[in-house]
């Protein structure tokens, strides 16, 4: 699975404004790293940054002293659709209105074709989705719409996923789509009884490193706009029927584990997953250990709910981001290896249970199972914190074609037979939902196959081409 992107928007008189979205940008690098950019205004002009690679790479410290004023918009991109070039790096800039404008999107459309078509434009016109709705506001405000007015006109009719930040000369409008399903909190900056600034981010810890106090989560279908007078909140569009939908993948394995998703802890859910494991599949093993980063804290709760030694058995490489999957069997092992090393002085003799948090092709699994073995593990047991991964996710995360699922080739013994494990397990649904604590405030279509939001049988094809 390749991650969804992150954003970030702050309004703050009198401060440098472009590094607080630089910190908060690298808190959330790990939701992108394929480029990240910027858009500031000085309140007359709207001045973009942006290139293809990591935040710290982008941005230097005379490039942040350039990106002048008061309002900033920032992004981290992985790309779900369209191109993987430099010239689809966000924020997209158009130069309607007043001053133009910029914009920074997280989340994935399923209608870009019909869309497209309703503007009279190709295919080839359009860089991305985000590309696609930055041309259509364009159109919208040269016709002498208000961007709330455009937003409107563009997104009543986009489906799909989309928790978005625009920039204007003089103000930041974050919005996010009827059923929630990429996550946007709003923090302040100062004291309650006099704000010095406000914030929108797709996480938490983006407040927590830009110094802001988290106050809510942006609603589904909401419009808030941050000013220096303050914020004002608009329901943009109407939610959808039932509770939110946020991903249930947020939890699992996308957020940062300290961030708060509609309410709880998601290093906390992680333990849980891991100790209702535990109880629903337990096996005979001399220790527990997991697959860093999110596989660690289910691997803390499975070793305390079974009474299992803990223990560190792999080592990441800090120095590679979460990587996509690529094309080659022996590329995908020689990525496993690069990534992780086993400790074989813990390992070699012993009977492991393994704790990661999913499955998805399976080839990257099957070679961490191979690295175990070659450091001398007598067992090795998987236990998955997540149900099979069965069905592709169209709002904002990049994963395989259905065929292409492991879950969707093999039963269980057949899975566990590919990856070459002794056992394979997976949590149950209804223990994901009991570990998340949000029983019915999810989409978990990667899982079950019921999309919440309308899926156009041509979406394959979009997503190739878009």
């Amino acid at each position: 699975m390749r991650e969804a992107c992150g954003v970030v928007g702050v309004v703050a008189p009198g401060r440098a404004v472009a590094h607080a979205c630089y910190d908060g940008l690298y808190a959330l690098q790990h939701r992108g790293q394929e480029s990240a950019g910027m858009a500031a205004s000085d309140g007359r002009q709207i001045t973009v940054v942006k290139d293809n690679g990591l935040v710290s790479h982008v941005f230097s410290e005379p490039t942040l002293q350039a990106l002048g004023g008061s309002l900033v918009i920032g992004h981290t991109r992985y790309s779900t659709s369209g191109s993987a070039n430099w010239t689809a790096a966000q924020p997209a800039f158009r130069p309607a209105g007043p001053a133009g404008f910029a914009l920074a999107h997280n989340g994935n459309l399923t209608n870009t074709s019909d869309l497209a078509a309703s503007a009279g434009l190709e295919a080839h016109d359009v860089l991305s989705d985000s590309d696609l709705l930055a041309e259509l506001l364009a159109r919208a405000l040269d016709e002498g719409a208000t961007v709330p007015q455009a937003l409107y006109d563009v997104l009543s009719r986009a489906q799909g996923a989309f928790s978005l930040v625009v920039l204007e000369a003089d103000v930041v409008h974050a919005v996010r789509d009827p059923y929630g399903f990429r996550p946007l909190c709003l923090g302040r900056l100062g004291p309650p009884e006099a704000p010095t600034g406000w914030v929108v981010a797709s996480e938490t810890p983006a407040l927590d490193v830009m110094g802001a106090a988290f106050v809510r989560e942006v609603e589904p279908g909401e419009l808030v706009t941050l000013s220096a007078a303050g914020v004002v909140s608009t329901r943009l569009l109407e939610p959808a029927a039932g509770p939110q939908r946020l991903c249930i993948f947020e939890f699992v394995y996308f957020a940062r584990p300290d961030a708060y998703l509609l309410g709880h802890q998601v290093h906390s859910a992680r333990r849980r997953m891991g100790s209702l494991l535990a109880g629903s599949e337990p096996v005979a093993a001399d220790l527990v250990i997991g697959v860093p980063d999110s596989g660690v804290p289910a691997a803390e709760g499975y070793a305390q709910a079974s009474g299992i030694p803990f223990g560190q058995g792999l080592v990441k490489n800090r120095y590679i981001g979460r990587t996509f999957i690529t094309p080659d069997q022996e590329q995908r092992a020689a990525g496993v290896r690069r990534k992780l090393n086993a400790l074989r002085d813990t390992i070699a003799g012993q009977r492991l249970v393994v704790v990661d948090d999913s499955v998805v092709r399976g080839t990257t699994t099957r070679a961490l199972v191979r690295m175990l073995r070659d450091a001398g593990a007598r067992e090795v047991h998987l236990r998955i914190s997540s149900p099979p991964f069965a069905w592709p996710c169209y709002y904002g995360i990049d994963t395989p074609t259905r065929e292409e699922l492991l879950a969707t080739r093999f039963d269980r013994a057949g899975m566990r037979d590919f990856v070459g494990a002794d056992s394979l397990a997976f949590l149950t649904l209804e223990d994901l939902r009991a570990a998340v604590g949000v029983a019915e405030g999810c989409c978990d279509a990667c899982l079950t196959g019921r999309y919440p939001a309308p899926v156009p049988v041509t979406v394959g094809a979009d997503r190739g081409r878009w």
